[in-house]
C-alpha cells in the first residue's frame, strides 16, 4: 500500500528535509511518526529536497510499506498530532496508485521568497522572513523578473559546486508582490537547482539596490556564469507554497 500525505513544517529547526545522519531533519521526524502510527517500518520518500531552514506550507510525501489496520484517512490528520512535533503537521492523507512518484509526478512547484521590508524586524518574523530594511520596488523586480520566464540554462542561478549537469528548467512565472511591509517574490517551475530561487530573489534585490540593471538579468542567463547573478539570500524566507500533480 502507498499512502500520500500532504504536510506542512517550519524548517528552522532541520537540517533539510532529506535524512541525515545524526542530524535533524524532516524526514526523519515524519517517519519515525508515521511509524509510531502504523506500528511497521516504512518507507517515506519527499516530493523535494528543501534545504536546512527553508519551510514548507504544502509539501507532498509518501510512505510504503505492509500497512494494515491503517485508520481512515480522514482522522491521520489528528490522530498523527501526537507523533509529531509542533513545527510539523500531516493536513491531509489519501492511497495513490503503486505507479505514483512523489518527485517525478510533479508538474511544477512554487516557491515563495518573504521579505520583511520594514525598519525593524517583528520578532515574530525572525527565522520566517528575511530582513531587508532599505526601500524595495516589487514593480522594478517584477520588470526585471520577466526574463526569467521561460524555458532556460538556468546555470547562473545555481550555487557553485553543485553536481547537476543538466541546468535547464521552464520557469511559468516570476514576479514580486507587495503587502504592507512585506514583499514576496513568487517562482513556479518544473524543476529547481540547488539555491535557485534564493539566488533569483537575492538578483532581483541587487536589482533595487542598484547593482545590477534591470535589463541585464537576460544577459546573465545568457552567460551561465554564477558570479554575474545576485547574491544568495539566507534560507529564513523561503517557503515552498504550492505543488502541483499531473493528473492528480
Amino acid at each position: 500500500m502507498k499512502i500520500l500525505f500532504e504536510i506542512a513544517f517550519v524548517g528552522t529547526a532541520y537540517h533539510g528535509f532529506q535524512v541525515q545522519p545524526e542530524l535533524p531533519t524532516v524526514q526523519g521526524s515524519v517517519q519515525s511518526a508515521l511509524e509510531e502510527l502504523y506500528g511497521t517500518k516504512l518507507s517515506v520518500s519527499g516530493c523535494s529536497r528543501t534545504d536546512a531552514g527553508v519551510h514548507a506550507r504544502q509539501f507532498f510525501v509518501t510512505a510504503e510499506g505492509d500497512i494494515k489496520n491503517a485508520p481512515p484517512p480522514g482522522v491521520i490528520p489528528i490522530v498523527a498530532r501526537r507523533y509529531l512535533p509542533d513545527d510539523i503537521a500531516i493536513l491531509s492523507a489519501r492511497e495513490v496508485a503503486d505507479t505514483f512518484h512523489v518527485r517525478y509526478d510533479v508538474e511544477y512547484k512554487e516557491y515563495r521568497y518573504v521579505i520583511s521590508n520594514s525598519r525593524v524586524l517583528s520578532p515574530f518574523d525572525a527565522k520566517r522572513a528575511f530582513h531587508y530594511p532599505q526601500a524595495l520596488d516589487h514593480t522594478l523586480m517584477t520588470d526585471a523578473a520577466r526574463a526569467i520566464v521561460g524555458r532556460q540554462d538556468f546555470a547562473a542561478f545555481m550555487a557553485q559546486g553543485s553536481a547537476i549537469t543538466d541546468t535547464v528548467r521552464e520557469v511559468k512565472y516570476c514576479y514580486a508582490e507587495r503587502e504592507g511591509d512585506y514583499v514576496t517574490i513568487v517562482v513556479a517551475a518544473d524543476g529547481f537547482l540547488y539555491n535557485m530561487v534564493r539566488i533569483i530573489s537575492g538578483t532581483l534585490v541587487d536589482v533595487c539596490a542598484g547593482r545590477i540593471d534591470k535589463n541585464a538579468v537576460r544577459d546573465i542567463i545568457l552567460s551561465k556564469n554564477r558570479a554575474l547573478a545576485g547574491q544568495t539570500l539566507p534560507p529564513d524566507g523561503l517557503y515552498l507554497n504550492r505543488v502541483v500533480y499531473k493528473g492528480l
